[in-house]
């Protein structure tokens, strides 16, 4: 029997790290590793086990750690909080969910007496939390559902509920939880199941349950409150369409989310013709896209460099059959054109791509330390020559027994985010042997259809819609950087990490339900609100990428579809935060109704001035990152994230966040050649500070939420004004510049509107005018006024008033009459220094200089 003796004990080092063994911030949750002398080496006669639990340090070279398999966190207060075993932890479309919390607030539900939660897969393979539970009484799923909703986040809150008798036990005790039962549709969680009543609600029902990757969906249920959100609205607006033919839009799903509201309003549409792709006719090239021409124009700027590369880094754990993967990666070369796809120009410049046959390619194999491997990793990605297929490369290094690393590098003309997605998920069906059906179209297909579409009337009314949102003068965000922004825009970044905690990130659901919106528009509202107050700007321009699949035939295909949408918004400061988050949200959703106008007709049609050192129409960029995140399993291959080191900024600043679970992942990409990290630290502080704000009272108004911390307002209040310095009291300001003149004569001491003064100039013309002043009869400490424009004269006589031992009284020149002559009057004056005789409004009773 193997005995374990890795066992941390007191003054360890420890970690909490996530699955990818990266630290998590404080607040965090993650697997707890220890390390140093306080832990032994392995496991006895357990080689595997050993490998898998004693690893290399996150941190310190040369350590090894041990994985203790615990869930913990780091507090504010430097105290180590344990929350229980990771493999209590099951992942649910992306979530990370502690069955044993969902037991726990099961448990406080009124009645109910025993609980327990576990994951089922449904007949599509998708895992389902089902809940089972003894009562007091008869409790329905309606009931419990929506006391669990009061405490837990909705994707925490179970698919199923299954009231028992009793809960089964195995013979010493423990829960038997190969002896609970299968749920059945009637238990499903939602309001009171309703099932569709038509024809129509079935096929929406279809459509829904595909949406949302559900078992059931009744007609009551809020689609929001199933996990929909804008891009899984997008794709069911543009399913509808396709199998239903009729008109439906975004804004219909957003106002009625449920199916039975959505079905009435589907019943009075018209009936609409869908128009699928054609294939195009075989040519030796084929036009590129609008995102594609955007694409290759932006490689050809000098400093581009890798910024365009797209690079995937997996690691994989078990067997691999080598031969098997490489043929997986040549097939999906074969299934997609746009692997085997290059660049050139034709008539004088246009950009064209060419689809070939066959292409070359070969899966780069190295063998490496885990300390080599991240060297080999980096320097994998490299720049692809447009010009040549594919824009597509592979590699695996071996880092030991069962152990790999496998890295993919696309360029981003051939490619997007949901490209990714489906090249993963292919590759991994492909791998296992899996057949594919044939694609119905391919890329080129889609960019000679989309030429297509400028001559439709829907083509011209979204380009109207855009053309009349920036009408009138184009705002330039006007945030302050720390450096000088340089005349060619540098594409060197870093990235700034941080998490909005449980309680943060719920506020802001809960926010989104009440106000009928998605997380998306209120984490937008919240960051242009950010950008308002850092620019003290009421109109901002903020880009968003869009998946840019407007066509349901295009739903399965790699290639570069992204569009990107500039919502402008008005954060004025009158306006509550929620008013503001209204008007976001009907910004954003003329937005997506409008989204297939390409980004890159709409800068060409505005005639933006061409500036190198930053991007067309908006510098900063917002990205929630709600795509799919599946599990991935490949026969006994294990897959696993590999973390990268992130160089490259698009942007000025970018601001992107992900649910992660019950937290809320964000970070901010910025151009390190104009800001410090520190700033970015600040300004992931300041917003923080402006969420807790809002969530606490979304009626409150934008001017009134303070976002200084108590850092801030000390180095504000007491640091800028420390200015107190020593200094020899008891000579005059006339001697000390005098002495000043004696140092650096012929160094500069003001200037103004192009004329400048060295300090010997600016010391001969105030003595000069000092004279005068003394043989006016300029006594000590007498008043002489001075009604002068900011100037370098003002300057003169403001010194040489001093250097004359009278004390000086300034008046602006556009003061009304009135007020001069009160100053003059009240001051006792006699005499008066000025630029222009004409200034003098007043009855001035003295003299004038």
């Amino acid at each position: 029997q193997a005995v374990p003796i890795g066992r941390p004990i007191a003054n360890s080092t420890a970690y909490v790290v996530d699955r990818g063994m990266k630290l998590q911030p404080v607040g965090a949750w993650g697997e707890l590793i220890v390390g140093g002398d306080g832990v032994a080496r392995g496991y006895l006669n357990r080689p595997e086990l050993t490998a898998e639990k004693f690893i290399a340090s996150p941190v310190r070279e040369g350590e090894r750690c041990y994985r203790t398999g615990d869930l913990a966190r780091w507090r504010a207060d430097g105290t180590l909080e344990y929350k229980g075993r990771i493999d209590e932890q099951v992942k649910i479309r992306g979530y990370r969910i502690e069955l044993g919390e969902v037991e726990a607030q099961l448990l406080r539900v009124e009645g109910v007496r025993e609980a327990v939660v576990i994951a089922r897969e449904d007949e599509q393979g998708q895992k389902q939390l089902c809940a089972y539970f003894t009562a007091e009484s008869e409790l329905s799923a309606g009931e419990v559902r929506s006391a669990l909703s009061q405490e837990l986040p909705g994707y925490m809150v179970p698919s199923y509920f299954v009231q028992m008798e009793r809960i089964p036990l195995t013979p010493n005790g423990k829960v038997d939880r190969r002896a609970l039962p299968a749920p059945e549709g009637s238990m499903q969680t939602g309001t009171e199941y309703v099932a569709p009543r038509t024809m129509l609600e079935e096929q929406l029902e279809h459509i829904w349950k595909d949406v949302l990757e559900l078992p059931a969906v009744g007609i009551k249920d809020n689609f929001f409150d199933l996990g929909g959100h804008s891009l899984r609205a997008t794709n069911l607006v543009s399913i509808i369409q396709k199998e239903m033919q009729k008109n439906v839009q975004l804004r219909d799903v957003f106002q009625h989310p449920t199916i039975e509201q959505l079905a009435q309003v589907i019943e009075a549409m018209e009936q609409t013709a869908y128009a699928s792709i054609s294939v195009a006719a075989e040519s030796d090239h084929y036009p590129v896209s609008s995102a594609q021409k955007r694409m290759y124009l932006l490689q050809q700027f000098s400093g581009a460099g890798l910024s365009y590369n797209m690079p995937g880094v997996i690691k994989l754990h078990g067997p691999l059959d080598r031969v098997r993967m490489e043929e997986a990666f040549r097939r999906l070369i074969a299934r997609h054109e746009t692997l085997r796809t290059s660049f050139d120009t034709v008539n004088g410049g246009e950009p064209v791509q060419r689809v070939h046959q066959e292409v070359a390619f070969s899966v780069e194999f190295m063998q490496a330390g885990e300390e080599e491997a991240a060297e080999l990793v980096q320097r994998f990605v490299r720049p692809f020559d447009l010009t040549h297929a594919p824009l597509f490369r592979a590699g695996l290094i071996e880092t030991g027994q069962d152990r790999h690393i496998l890295m993919f590098d696309m360029h981003h003309i051939i490619s997007d985010g949901t490209s990714i997605g489906v090249l993963v998920q292919e590759f991994v069906r492909l791998y296992g042997r899996e057949d594919l059906p044939p694609l119905p179209i391919q890329y080129k297909d889609y960019a000679v259809w989309q030429q297509g579409q400028k001559q439709s009337e829907r083509y011209r009314r979204q380009e109207s819609y855009w053309l009349d949102v920036f009408s009138g003068d184009l705002p330039v965000l006007d945030l302050p950087t720390d450096y000088a922004r340089p005349a060619v825009r540098s594409f060197s970044g870093s990235v700034y990490e941080f998490v909005l905690d449980r309680g943060q990130s719920e506020g802001l659901r809960r926010l989104a339900a009440q106000s009928g919106t998605t997380l998306y528009m209120v984490l937008l509202a919240a960051y242009t609100a950010l950008l308002g107050k850092y620019s003290g700007q009421e109109d901002i321009v903020v880009g968003t990428p869009i998946a840019g699949r407007p066509h349901a035939d295009l739903s399965g295909l790699i290639g570069m579809f992204v569009n990107t949408l500039a919502i402008r918004n008005y954060p004025s400061g009158e306006k509550t935060f929620l008013a503001y988050l209204q008007d976001v949200r009907e910004h954003a959703l003329y937005a997506y109704e409008n989204q297939d106008y390409p980004f890159e007709e709409l800068v060409e049609k505005l005639s933006i001035p061409r500036d190198m050192s930053r991007n067309p129409l908006f510098d900063t960029l917002f990205v929630l990152q709600n795509t799919e995140q599946k599990e991935r399993r490949i026969d006994n291959l294990q897959l696993a994230p590999y973390p990268q080191e992130h160089t490259v900024a698009k942007f000025d600043l970018s601001f992107h966040a992900s649910e992660d679970g019950e937290t809320i992942g964000c970070g901010f990409e910025y151009a390190t050649a104009l800001y410090k990290r520190e700033t970015v630290e600040r300004m992931a502080e300041h917003l923080i500070r402006l969420i807790d704000a809002v969530v606490a009272d979304p009626q409150t108004t934008l001017s009134a939420i303070q976002i200084a911390t108590p850092q801030d307002k000390t180095q504000i209040v007491e640091q800028f004004n420390a200015t107190a310095t020593d200094y020899p009291r008891e000579q005059s300001i006339g001697v000390l510049f005098e002495a000043q003149v004696k140092r650096t004569p012929e160094q500069t001491a003001v200037v103004c509107e192009g004329v400048k003064l060295t300090y010997r100039e600016l010391n001969e013309r105030a003595n000069r005018l000092a004279r005068t002043l003394w043989v006016a009869g300029v006594e000590r400490d007498e008043p002489v006024a001075i009604l002068a424009e900011r100037s370098v004269e003002m300057v003169v006589g403001v010194l040489a008033i001093l250097k004359a031992g009278g004390a000086y009284v300034p008046i602006d020149p556009d003061y009304p009459e009135e007020r001069v002559r009160y100053l003059l009057d009240d001051s006792g004056a006699k005499l008066l220094l000025t630029q222009r005789r004409e200034l003098v409004r007043t009855d001035f009773v003295g003299t004038v200089v």
